[in-house]
């Protein structure tokens, strides 16, 4: 695999640190891209992130890396949302305040209902795989997640991959064409976790 085939893309709010030591665990090449010419010529785009929407909005466009993220997707390449950076794909955010996303997948991303279980998510919760994906691969109904989050998606139920459970049903995986986001965080989901991000690394670019 060519070094330039992953790229994570660098934000103030980006949890780098686990998500590199995972990748370097897996033996997966990747650099990390903190500036837009850092994206010229990556394969396929790892999008990290832990926090505030409007924080993290503000980390890319500060960085000018909101419009090449854009032009990758519009011609194809691969991206894959992690955590908030999933929550980032979609057009906007109610997370204090109103926010605009990146508009790569409909949708917006609203507060977990205050009758229901403690906000917010803290720890493993089930997914249920609703639709067939590479991203998928290998993963059943039943597998386990690590999930930290108070905020989740609404979107075309035809985009969701997997759910979970924590009250009412969430988006735990959404895709649509080469737009991937996970909520959870592979890099602290072990054995499901790691089998996604492989996925995702050995998907046809």
């Amino acid at each position: 695999m060519h070094m330039d085939q992953i790229v994570i893309v660098n934000s103030p709010v980006a949890n780098l640190k686990s998500v590199t030591n995972t990748l370097r665990y897996l033996a997966i090449p990747f650099r990390v891209a903190y500036a837009p010419a850092d994206l010229r010529d990556a394969r396929k785009l790892l999008l990290p992130g832990v926090g505030a929407f409007g924080a993290g909005m503000a980390g890319l466009n500060d960085a000018g890396l909101v419009a090449p993220i854009r032009e990758h997707a519009a011609r194809g390449t691969p991206i894959l949302g992690i955590c908030l950076g999933m929550q980032l794909l979609f057009e906007e955010s109610e997370e204090l305040g109103h926010f605009t996303g990146l508009g790569l997948l409909p949708g917006r991303v609203v507060r977990f209902p205050v009758a229901g279980p403690k906000v917010p998510q803290i720890g493993w919760n089930q997914l249920a795989v609703c639709a067939q994906s590479p991203l998928l691969s290998g993963i059943k109904s039943g597998g386990y997640a690590y999930f930290v989050h108070s905020y989740h998606a609404t979107t075309d139920a035809r985009l969701i991959l997997a759910s979970a459970d924590y009250g009412i049903d969430f988006a735990a995986v959404v895709g649509r064409g080469n737009i991937y986001g996970a909520q959870f965080h592979p890099e602290k989901s072990q054995g499901v976790g790691l089998r996604l991000l492989r996925n995702f690394v050995e998907m046809d670019a």
